[in-house]
């Protein structure tokens, strides 16, 4: 029953990552989410994340921007960002995933789907047979609310950590972060 909601991986933040070893494995693009993925809801981008682009795509990956958000919204974030991107994308629906495997030009098995939310951006990619990883939702220092949602996804992580189904993507992680 919680299968669905089983990320492939689960990871800190988009930096524990190490894009040359998905290369390796055979990955060949990264789907993300925006908000609370690579920068806190609403941020403009970073000059981390910023880099962390330039280094995917050094590695030989392919990206993509899969969001809910506005095209305006988009559009502030990716200013020093060379990548694809839908906006107003209807997540978790798989005809997002599909569409964006499309402007990739990739396979559900060449591709990963990183997000900060379970009942958003992993069941969306599960749906859509795409491998998913979950990452640790961006919080400000001293923010406490994190919403209903957040302590649900905490329980079912909870489980994911005991389950088989943990760790699917094998050995992808940065060990220096």
């Amino acid at each position: 029953m919680l299968k669905k909601y089983y990320p492939w991986g689960y990871a800190r933040s988009v930096f524990s990552l190490d894009y040359g070893k998905l290369y390796a494995r055979g990955y060949r693009a990264v789907i993300f989410d925006i908000d609370n993925t690579l920068v806190h809801h609403g941020d403009p981008s970073t000059p981390e994340i910023d880099e962390l682009f330039r280094e995917i795509h050094a590695a030989g990956l392919k990206t993509l921007l899969l969001t809910n958000n506005d095209e305006e919204r988009v559009q502030r974030f990716i200013t020093n960002i060379d990548t694809l991107y839908i906006c107003d994308a209807d997540k978790p629906a798989p005809a997002c995933y599909e569409r964006a495997l499309s402007m990739l030009g990739t396979e559900k098995s060449e591709t990963l789907c990183v997000g900060d939310q379970m009942f958003i951006d992993v069941i969306g990619a599960n749906r859509a047979g795409i491998p998913s990883l979950l990452v640790h939702f961006i919080q400000l220092p001293g923010e406490t609310k994190i919403g209903k949602k957040r302590y649900i996804e905490k329980l079912i992580l909870s489980f994911y950590r005991r389950s088989r189904l943990r760790n699917r993507l094998g050995d992808v992680y940065n060990r220096s972060v």
